[in-house]
C-alpha cells in the first residue's frame, strides 16, 4: 500500500493525472561535493509575456509598460557568468557590464530578464 501524500505536499499534475517527472539529472560537479542543488542548466526556457486586448482590474494585479530590448537569461557560477539569448546564443561578450555587475553577486542564479537601453 502507498502513502498518500501529506497535505503540504502538492504534486503537479498533467491532463492525465499522473505526477510530472523532470528529464534525466546531469552528474554533480566533483569540484562541489557538497552541492546541495542539482547542477546549473545548460540553458532556460524564457518566461514569455502573454497578449491581451485590455489590462486586467483588480488589486491583486500589476503592469509594466512594455519596452523593447534584449531577452536574456543569465546564468551565474562560482567563476563563471553566461549570458543568453532568447534563442540560445551566448552574447556574454556584448554586455560585459551587466556580467560584471552579475558576477558581483557571488552567489549561483539564473535571472530572466530583458536589457533596455
Amino acid at each position: 500500500m502507498t502513502k498518500s501524500p501529506r497535505k503540504s505536499s502538492k504534486l503537479l499534475l498533467a491532463s492525465s493525472e499522473m505526477p510530472l517527472r523532470s528529464g534525466a539529472r546531469k552528474a554533480r560537479d566533483p569540484d562541489q561535493p557538497r552541492l546541495p542543488l542539482d547542477p546549473m542548466p545548460e540553458r532556460i526556457e524564457p518566461a514569455l509575456a502573454l497578449l491581451k486586448s485590455k489590462v486586467p482590474k483588480g488589486p491583486q494585479w500589476l503592469y509594466e509598460i512594455k519596452w523593447d530590448g534584449y531577452r536574456l537569461a543569465i546564468h551565474v557560477e562560482p567563476g563563471r557568468v553566461r549570458i543568453l539569448t532568447r534563442g540560445g546564443h551566448d552574447w556574454t561578450d556584448r554586455f560585459p557590464t551587466i556580467a560584471k555587475q552579475a558576477a558581483d553577486f557571488g552567489t549561483t542564479m539564473i535571472l530572466d530578464g530583458e536589457a533596455v537601453v
